[in-house]
């Protein structure tokens, strides 16, 4: 029986891990001289019925003394880690013996000892040794390949394609995942272009073409051969999918006119169906998407991918009775994911503000990485209700298997307290982190902010600039620090010059420039100050941000502008601390 050519996929991907069975430290190999065999069959007459080699094909090798000590030496080598010894020894064994057995063995100890160059000669060898064998050649072209030798992999590549035409559409599917490690795309259309040739009537080998020069920015060609696909086979959705997207480069409408077409052909085809849906929802044609959903709810009952689908793509159209309903019946038909779904109903709930609902949901969530998030939600949530207590045992009482998830809990665990204006508290818990994990940085970031709520400034300075220490590049560290300065009117220079770090840093955080308009004001500079506010406010209405730039309007004498900054925050956040201070402040 002859090797599928779907052989070579696993060939490239273990070209590219260079994992092979071999065993170190003492542990035997797989493989010696005296049992390796050549697996697969050819049509030359050169093996046996079992896919040997036939033994009279083979050299006339004696074994000799230096021979038995090379081959001992690589195993020896192979078993205790030495993969250089072992791999040059095999090289030698092989160019001497001139044996395809031993060739083989050569390339296999090269991937394994990750030494590319050294598996391309022996491969090579192993291939001129025993040409007619398709695993040397796919050993061969998986390491030319990787190497970036396209020209040089092509008639390997051709013969192993042609020795399995039954496969060879499933193949040419595969090429550009195998040949993706080269750098050069024009060089993969070309290759893939050249191995095309023969097989002009096959719509994978046009598909394959076509990702290939989309790769390559050919965006016509591409376009041209997915169409040619289409025209071999009419009803191909994958390939639909792909030319409704290509034509999405040159115009949307172009795209949804084509989805429209090829649906009322092939009404039946799931995955267009739910690629127009959201190109529709991106043309905001909300009713027209929400008549496709229909169309799929209706059509699909009893397939809970299709109902998770339609779930996730109403709740983009804010619909969230559809949302609500496939959601349901995507868990009611077993959906493999169930914990993914109730996070998300969860979120839903949260949205519509029905609360108790959104917690029941959170609480369904059983695994998975949304397991703490969730869980840090439903705490959340029973605080928000005035349950701080429970909400506090909650965290507590979950499971956390390393540092990070420790850490995560701590910080979740102190967020509820400083929404309830727990400072003190806050800092404890905090403070208590960093005595199991004194060099997280998160923890030494929360730390710090709980510090300047109660006054504590040298541990807020000490936290930041170990923080700092730890993390250069964390702009929020030099922001905290310098705002910290610029806000007690302290050192103001170094607080500018903090800043101006953090802005380096981070040019478009909204705060880190409110920061810097800030402490402009602070040193006088109005002009700047107010500049830099303005830019911050802009991008962002956060209520710290309108009290800073309301207060430099104010004492500009712009008190209309200035009110106007602050009622605007204050219908979005009516009880922020730092808002009300400001206001009360000025207006006395």
């Amino acid at each position: 029986m002859k090797p599928k050519i779907l052989a070579l996929l696993l060939t490239f991907a273990l070209a590219a891990c260079a994992q092979f069975p071999i065993q170190e430290g003492g542990g035997k190999t797989e493989k010696s001289i005296e049992s390796s065999k050549t697996t697969e069959s050819t049509e030359s007459g050169e093996r046996n019925d079992d896919g040997e080699i036939d033994p009279s094909k083979l050299p006339k090798q004696a074994l000799t003394a230096p021979i038995l000590f090379d081959f001992l030496l690589g195993e020896t080598a192979l078993q205790r880690g030495n993969l250089d010894v072992a791999v040059s020894r095999y090289l030698k064994l092989a160019q001497t013996t001139r044996d395809p057995r031993i060739a083989r063995r050569a390339s296999e100890v090269a991937l394994h000892a990750r030494h590319p160059f050294a598996a391309e000669r022996a491969a090579s060898l192993w291939v001129e040794l025993d040409p007619d064998s398709l695993d040397a050649r796919q050993t061969l072209a998986a390491m030319l390949v990787n190497l970036g030798k396209l020209d040089a992999a092509f008639p390997h590549l051709e013969k192993l394609l042609a020795s399995d035409k039954e496969n060879v559409g499933n193949a040419f599917m595969q090429l550009n995942q195998l040949l993706s490690r080269n750098s050069s795309k024009a060089e993969t259309l070309r290759l893939i272009q050249k191995l095309a040739v023969p097989y002009p009537k096959l719509p994978e080998v046009h598909f394959a073409i076509s990702q290939a020069a989309w790769f390559a920015g050919e965006y016509d060609t591409a376009l041209t051969e997915m169409e040619q696909a289409l025209v071999l086979r009419p009803d191909w959705d994958v390939a639909a999918v792909q030319n409704g997207r290509m034509l999405q480069r040159r115009s949307n409408s172009d795209a949804a006119h084509f989805y429209r077409d090829y649906l009322k052909k092939y009404p039946e085809t799931n995955e267009v169906r739910i690629v127009y849906t959201r190109l529709l929802v991106e043309l905001n044609e909300k009713d027209s998407a929400r008549e496709q959903l229909q169309i799929l709810f209706d059509n699909n009952q009893e397939d809970a991918d299709i109902m998770v689908a339609i779930g996730l793509i109403s709740t983009e159209l804010y619909d969230f009775d559809m949302t609500e309903r496939s959601l349901k019946k995507a868990l009611a038909l077993g959906y493999q994911d169930p914990s993914a779904i109730h996070f998300h109903l969860a979120r839903v709930y949260e949205e519509i503000q029905q609360t108790d609902l959104a917690m029941e949901s959170y609480r369904q969530v059983q695994r998975g990485g949304r397991y703490l998030p969730a869980q840090i939600r439903y705490a959340d949530l029973l605080a928000q209700k005035g349950q701080l207590g429970d909400a506090r045992l909650h965290i507590q009482q979950l499971p956390a298997v390393d540092d990070q998830q420790t850490a995560h809990l701590i910080l979740a665990e102190a967020q509820i307290l400083r929404r309830a204006g727990s400072h003190q508290e806050v800092f404890r818990i905090l403070d208590q982190g960093l005595e199991k994990l004194p060099d997280y940085p998160e923890l030494l970031y929360d730390r710090a902010l709980a510090a300047d709520k109660l006054g504590k400034f040298e541990i807020l300075e000490t936290d930041l600039r170990k923080l700092i220490e730890l993390k250069p590049e964390n702009a929020h560290a030099y922001n905290a620090l310098g705002y910290s300065y610029a806000e007690r009117g302290k050192r103001l220079p170094e607080a500018l010059k903090l800043i101006k770090k953090a802005v380096e840093l981070s040019p478009d955080d909204p705060y880190i420039m409110d920061s810097l308009g800030w402490v402009y004001y602070r040193m006088g500079n109005i002009t700047d100050g107010l500049n830099y506010l303005n830019r911050a406010f802009s991008i962002s209405q956060d209520s710290e941000i309108a009290a800073h730039l309301g207060e430099v309007l104010w004492v500009q004498g712009a008190h209309k502008d200035a009110e106007d900054v602050w009622r605007s925050a204050l219908e979005k956040d009516p009880d922020n601390e730092i808002l009300l201070e400001t206001i009360k402040r000025l207006k006395q």
